[in-house]
């Protein structure tokens, strides 16, 4: 404000500075007109023996009107008009007056007066004479209207700076409005605490306060969506913290289980190891010999168990890593078939069936891994299938997709578990007795596998229809090659 408020005020400033000016010099060249005019009456009625008075008596001049006659023989006279009459001037009047007869300029020139004030005077004479009659007028017309024409500069300038000013603020006030309303929202959410607890940031910019035409709008619409998008991140960050805790409850209680086993055979073991050396009877010392032997297979097995849990757990983190990969071209219908024939013996009460192309499906990535993600898919599907239930494998290219489908006709993905079913420690049976065996890992690693390849696995399921779909970049055909529909 102040800034637009001074220059608008010195723009009007220089405006009427400027225009007094002009008016000023058009206002002098006026009033020298009039003196012209003034001495034009005046010089035939002068005479040898007339006066500056007797010449102002002669006829009407205006007030204010200032004659001054040397001649050589009547000496120097002078009058002024005052109230219609002329009125002789004194000494002091006339010597103040005689200093600007010593030059015969007839240029006009003004002269300050004792008592009369400011006069524009001009001097007329003839060449080689010493008459001279000087003629002048008082300025104080013109001071009077250029006071005047100031004075109505200066109160319309105040007048319209405050009006300006007032309407600069009412705009202001008005524009900033949506401002104050970003100031209020930002204010309301930095009172929220977000570090711990399950944190929602309801606080918006009223939509009345957003405007994508202008600037401050602009503003409202980029802190509602940065509030947004931070409301998705402590959504997420919620998610994640209860996936953790879950995450940790189970691995938890899956390694509680085979450590309490492995301290369980360990303390049968040494228990029966104490009392055979008590009783050094050979029944006693078989029987030792007998449980501390099937203890150590428990121990081994549950050993084994807690193994494959570890480096499950690890091979999902250097997964996420992007790190276990190691890429080369893949034949991925070469790979399910080897992963349907290493199933049947596991599952022999099934029927295991696969469908492929004649055409090898390539893609460029880990044979290990990608076998490991089929392997899973056909554990999962053996296990969760009664018997007798048929499982399928079939391989296709579609575009520039390898798609592996595994499809099963048994009584499908329970609802309740079908959206964590590639989560951690998720699993079909949710009981911590399970019939169905296993960590709950295989298929959180069969996305991570396929993840990391740039790739996506989904499931659709219904009873008696289950198919797991994982879709892969494949490589490109050759020059020529078509894919057989």
């Amino acid at each position: 404000m102040t800034a637009v408020i001074g220059m608008v005020a010195f723009i009007l400033i220089m405006i009427g500075v400027s225009t007094s000016a002009i008016l000023s010099g058009v206002l002098l060249n006026n009033l020298d007109a009039q003196v012209t005019d003034v001495a034009s009456v005046a010089q035939p009625r002068i005479s040898l023996q007339s006066t500056a008075e007797d010449v102002l008596d002669s006829g009407p001049f205006d007030n204010g009107t200032l004659m001054v006659m040397k001649t050589r023989l009547g000496g120097t006279t002078g009058a002024v008009v005052d109230d219609g009459n002329s009125r002789a001037l004194t000494s002091d009047e006339l010597a103040q007056i005689v200093e600007s007869l010593a030059s015969s300029s007839p240029n006009a020139r003004t002269v300050e007066l004792p008592n009369l004030g400011e006069y524009l005077v001009r001097p007329y004479g003839s060449a080689g004479s010493d008459e001279v009659l000087l003629v002048g007028l008082p300025l104080s017309q013109v001071t009077g209207t250029i006071g005047a024409i100031l004075t109505t500069v200066a109160l319309v300038t105040t007048g319209g700076l405050l009006l300006l000013a007032a309407v600069i603020a009412l705009v202001i006030r008005l524009g900033l409005r949506p401002l104050k309303a970003v100031s209020e929202t930002a204010t309301r959410v930095a009172s929220i605490r977000m570090d711990q607890g399950d944190v929602s940031i309801t606080e918006r910019v009223p939509a009345d306060q957003v405007d994508d035409h202008t600037e401050i709008g602009q503003v409202g619409a980029a802190l509602n969506t940065l509030l947004d998008r931070v409301d998705a991140s402590l959504s997420a960050r919620q998610r994640n913290e209860e996936l953790m805790r879950r995450f940790v409850a189970d691995a938890s209680h899956e390694l509680r289980t085979p450590l309490a086993s492995i301290r369980g055979f360990s303390e049968l073991s040494l228990r029966a190891m104490r009392q055979a050396h008590d009783d050094e009877s050979r029944q006693r010392t078989a029987m030792a010999v007998e449980t501390t032997e099937q203890s150590l297979e428990r121990i081994q097995a549950q050993s084994i168990r807690m193994t494959t849990l570890v480096e499950d757990l690890l091979l999902l983190a250097r997964l996420d890593e992007g790190q276990e990969l190691v890429y080369g071209t893949v034949d991925l219908t070469r790979l399910a078939v080897e992963a349907v024939g290493d199933a049947r013996p596991a599952g022999p009460d099934h029927v295991w069936k696969i469908d492929v192309d004649d055409h090898p499906v390539e893609l460029a990535g880990d044979a290990a891994r990608l076998h490991q993600v089929v392997a899973n898919l056909l554990a999962n599907a053996r296990t969760h299938t009664p018997a007798g239930s048929e499982v399928c494998v079939s391989v296709r290219r579609e575009g520039e997709d390898a798609v592996l489908r595994v499809h099963d006709d048994g009584p499908g993905v329970d609802p309740a578990v079908a959206a964590q079913l590639f989560e951690r420690f998720a699993r079909a049976d949710r009981s911590r007795d399970r019939k169905t065996g296993g960590t709950g890992l295989g298929l959180s690693i069969a996305r991570a596998i396929v993840e990391a390849h740039r790739g996506s696995i989904s499931v659709h399921s219904a009873p008696g229809d289950t198919t797991f779909e994982v879709r892969l970049p494949a490589k490109p055909l050759d020059p020529g090659e078509t894919v057989t529909p």
